[in-house]
């Protein structure tokens, strides 16, 4: 059960003005603050149509009033919302009502901790909670669906069974060392080895795929003035997103905006024109495009088709490392058709985009380069930690293969332990304060 005796209370529903409002509260002082702000405790899992209630029996609203009594609730403590009108003022007077009723103001994501704690849900469920509120497509809600209904956690939780039960075998082999048992130098361990080996690869595949389609793409359009950045951004987002002129330097300042691609979001950034400049605002604004196309995933460095090549002498000296597509744009100015070659061993694409030629074939190549299948089935919505966690395992996994190789079998009984817990940390069954502290600090107060 929750460490904490508190009871927490905080808007569930959208901050602003609405046709409804949702206020929530979760522990011990549920029942108490019901009897004060209803004047009952409301019948479990019924809808109560009445007033509302403040510290001083003033009535501020009406509304359905709905109790959950633990541990049959979200949280598995006493749980109660007033669902009233979606006013600021409204909604506000029922926070401090039950604030000064005994109640705090929840901390981010404190409400899914606390039903994490409680053991109504595992981390990576937890998580998605959070993931279906941010989806920005329906492919990624859906994804964060399956998280939320345990069918990533049932992967994970089979898996590491798996290899404690592996583990167990092996550490009975060494202390019972004396027995014929023989089974290490068979080829059936070697096997069992291998086939978990297998099945965390596909669930790093369909994890990774996961984490694309959450946290997308971030690609920077990076260029000298006037090589039609703010055109291209304009071609992938097909609106004027960003203002297009003949003067040199138009744009200023970093734009950003989201689009998808068979359901794949990519955060397009386009960024001010890189050269030399004595001009304050711009010297700022170069400032800005190198962060970034520094913390970009893919850089799409475009110019123009009548300049005999790029100039890559503006870019920072880490693009080595990122994926770099060379645009060649304008090509109506110098009559050549679309087309996709290859300029020192990187792709570059031929296109104009002011007539939105080429558009197709750079989408195509983005989506190549984030490795995204949309026709993949199963996807679940990961995070980079459950990425990371799943490389780990699989790092540990290929060490106990080197190890029983070797006949190291106590080597191998704790890459199998170091693989098990990594595989652990992904639902929470193994994970420290501190990380559970970063993950749901990300979360909204009322979540």
């Amino acid at each position: 059960m929750s460490n904490t005796e508190s009871t927490i209370c905080a808007l569930a529903s959208s901050i602003g003005k609405g046709g409804i409002g949702v206020v929530r509260v979760s522990g011990p002082l549920s029942q108490s603050i019901a009897k004060k702000m209803l004047g009952f405790v409301p019948k479990p899992r019924y809808a109560h149509y009445g007033s509302f209630f403040d510290q001083d029996t003033i009535e501020v609203d009406q509304g359905i009033a709905l109790f959950f009594p633990g541990p049959n609730s979200f949280t598995g403590e006493d749980v109660l919302e007033f669902q009233g009108h979606g006013g600021i003022s409204v909604m506000r007077s029922l926070l401090e009502s039950a604030i000064a009723l005994g109640a705090q103001a929840a901390e981010p994501g404190e409400f899914s901790k606390r039903a994490f704690l409680n053991g109504k849900m595992d981390l990576v469920q937890a998580e998605a909670v959070a993931d279906i509120i941010d989806a920005s497509s329906e492919q990624a809600s859906r994804s964060a669906l399956r998280s939320l209904t345990g069918v990533f956690s049932k992967q994970v939780n089979a898996l590491t069974r798996s290899i404690i039960d592996l583990r167990i075998f092996v550490e009975a082999t060494i202390d019972f060392s004396d027995e014929e048992i023989d089974f290490l130098q068979s080829e059936q361990v070697k096997e069992k080895v291998q086939a978990i080996k297998a099945e965390i690869e596909q669930i790093l595949h369909s994890a990774t795929q996961g984490a694309i389609l959450r946290e997308g793409l971030n690609v920077a359009i990076a260029g000298k003035p006037n090589a039609g950045k703010s055109s291209l951004l304009n071609a992938l987002t097909r609106r004027s997103s960003a203002i297009v002129t003949d003067i040199a330097g138009t744009t200023r300042d970093v734009l950003r905006e989201t689009i998808h691609i068979d359901g794949m979001p990519l955060n397009i950034i386009d960024t001010a024109g890189l050269h030399e400049s004595e001009d304050v605002v711009e010297k700022e604004g170069i400032k800005r495009a190198r962060d970034a196309i520094a913390n970009a995933d893919v850089v799409l460095m475009v110019y123009d088709a009548q300049d005999q090549a790029p100039d890559f002498s503006l870019l920072p000296e880490d693009i080595k490392y990122k994926n770099l597509l060379i645009i060649k744009n304008k090509i109506d100015l110098t009559n050549e058709t679309i087309g996709k070659t290859k300029v020192n061993r990187k792709i570059q694409l031929s296109i104009c985009a002011k007539d939105v030629q080429g558009i197709d074939l750079l989408r195509q190549e983005l989506s190549d380069i984030a490795g995204f299948d949309s026709s993949a089935e199963g996807v679940v919505l990961a995070r980079k930690r459950h990425i990371i966690a799943l490389e780990e395992s699989l790092v540990s996994i290929d060490n106990a293969l080197m190890q029983l190789d070797g006949g190291a079998i106590e080597l191998m009984a704790e890459d199998l332990r170091h693989s098990s817990q990594s595989m652990a940390s992904i639902t929470g069954e193994f994970s420290s304060d501190d990380l559970l502290g970063e993950i749901f600090s990300s979360f909204c107060i009322g979540k």
